[in-house]
């Protein structure tokens, strides 16, 4: 709930400024206009950005792995018992 409430008070302290600047003769009204784009369009770089740096820097599991490896071995033998055939070790 926290978290809601942090955005939502993001996007209403972002959409007053912007109404702010829209009534004021600070910035030009054509320029004013595409600030929700260029939000929007920053929004979404910064997304790909975080995403980016997630994926370099993703943890590995050595003991996660082991496990993996464990149940995979498990389910081809318990495929074997039931007659399927799962491929060549």
């Amino acid at each position: 709930m926290k978290h809601v409430v942090k955005i939502m008070a993001l996007l209403v302290a972002i959409s007053s400024i912007w109404v702010g600047l829209l009534q004021t003769s600070i910035i030009p009204h054509s320029h004013t206009w595409l600030l929700p784009i260029y939000f929007v369009v920053s929004l979404g770089c910064y997304g790909l950005l975080m995403v980016g740096i997630g994926l370099m820097r993703f943890p590995t599991c050595p003991q996660e792995a082991l496990l993996l490896q464990q149940d995979i071995i498990e389910a081809k033998e318990f495929l074997k018992q039931k007659g399927i055939d799962v491929g060549s070790d």
